[in-house]
Parts: structure tokens; sequence; C-alpha cells
């Protein structure tokens, strides 16, 4: 991405799913559902789990569903098996795009993610395909004018792999996953409140679109956004302002 515009396609993210919150509510309990199945019903030695509740929190998600997501999970109450799968393709100009789903039905998911691709200008890609474009780890970003030595001090201290100033001012925390909830924690204890802080498959360079191909990238992100089973969308395309 380019540096200065960081901050920018930041707030261009969190509008976009602020505006989705609705949907999210119900892609959230599917991923608290799978966390707690996986590792136990309780956050504090979960971290999967507590990732997934910090983000229904975050879009204010009602208390009980976030309970109720957890106990289908340890199967104090019925509920659907999810399977993970990641589909990986290409977008507008050959921009590389990663889709994580939970379903219950592979069959369908494929073929719902596979015509969302066809029908805006995309297409899938192989096992692999482009996966080698992005890196799993951990990402805390702080609006411009936060303290850059004081974000340095404590992220560096904490564990963190990098701190860097983008051109627009604002920071960009990157950690490993597993050290993730460990830096934010100390990150906001230090009083340094993120905007931004997630475990994300973040992409080793990007390419910024304008104009009608920007139009166009968007439509397919939003599409495959739009879909019951995916969970997130990851992509090295930016739209430019």
């Amino acid at each position: 991405m380019a540096g200065h515009s960081k901050w920018a396609n930041i707030q261009h993210r969190k509008g976009r799913q602020d505006e989705k919150r609705g949907a999210a509510f119900s892609k959230i309990a599917k991923e608290i559902t799978v966390a707690a199945k996986m590792g136990g019903g309780d956050p504090g030695f979960n971290p999967r789990l507590r990732l997934a509740v910090d983000k229904g929190k975050a879009v204010n998600m009602p208390k009980d569903k976030i309970d109720n997501a957890i106990k289908k999970g340890t199967g104090e109450l019925e509920g659907v098996d999810y399977v993970e799968i990641r589909y990986e393709g290409y977008g507008i100009n050959g921009a590389a795009v990663m889709v994580d789903c939970l379903t219950d039905n592979k069959v369908r998911t494929v073929a719902e993610v596979r015509h969302a691709f066809n029908k805006y200008g995309g297409n899938m890609g192989t096992d692999g395909s482009v996966a080698f474009m992005f890196k799993h780890c951990g990402q805390i970003i702080f609006a411009p004018g936060v303290s850059e030595e004081k974000v340095m001090d404590a992220a560096i201290e904490a564990g963190a792999e990098d701190v860097m100033t983008n051109e627009d001012g604002s920071i960009e925390v990157i950690t490993a996953p597993g050290d993730f909830l460990a830096v934010k924690d100390a990150l906001e204890k230090a009083g340094l409140k993120p905007e931004f802080a997630e475990v994300t498959m973040k992409p080793g360079s990007e390419t910024e679109f304008a104009g009608e191909d920007a139009e166009r990238m968007q439509k397919l992100l939003d599409a495959l956004e739009g879909l019951d089973d995916v969970q997130e969308v990851y992509t090295t395309a930016v739209m430019a302002e």
C-alpha cells in the first residue's frame, strides 16, 4: 500500500465494515462457535475465541448472542458443524484475492464464490496460487498524531516484530499471530488505543486502483464479502481516494 494512502484506506475499510454491521453479527457468531469448539469456551485460555469475542464487542454484538455462539461451540446448545476453507483467485488487472470461509456445505460455497469472481471480472485460482503474496500476522494501526516513541517502546518491549511510521503519519505495528494479543494488551495498558487491530493476511506488496478499475474491483470485493459463508476477504488491491 502506498504510504500516503494507508490511513485513508484503513478509514475506508472501517466505514464499510460499519455499514455491514448487521451481517457481521452472524459471521462473527460462526467464528466464535468454531473457536469455542476447537479450543474451549473460556476466552482467557483460547486466544482465537478471545479475538472473535473482541471482534463481536467492537461492533456492539449483544452479549447473549456471543454467549449462545460459545455454547454452540462447546456443545451446550445445538449448533451447525462448520468447516474452514480458503479460496484463492484474481481480481481486476490480476490483483490477488484470498477468501476465507466457514461453511456447512462446501459445494454451495465454492459455487457462490466462483460465481462472484466470474460475474465481477475475476477468476478463481488453484490452492497456493496467491497465498505466497500474503503474510499471516497481527496488524495494529494507530492514527496520525499518536506518539511514535511511545508506540515503539511499548510494542518492542511486548515482542512486536516491527513498528513503522507511514508517510501519512499513521503508525503500524506488526506481530507474529501468537504474540498479537500480548502486544495489543501492552499497548492499551500504555494508554495507546489502536484504530485497527486484528490478525490478518497482510499483502507483501499492494497495487493502487483508481477510477473505473477501482469501482470494478470494489464490486468484486463487495460481492465476495456479501456471501453468507465468507468470513474475510484479503487483497493486494488498494482503492485510491
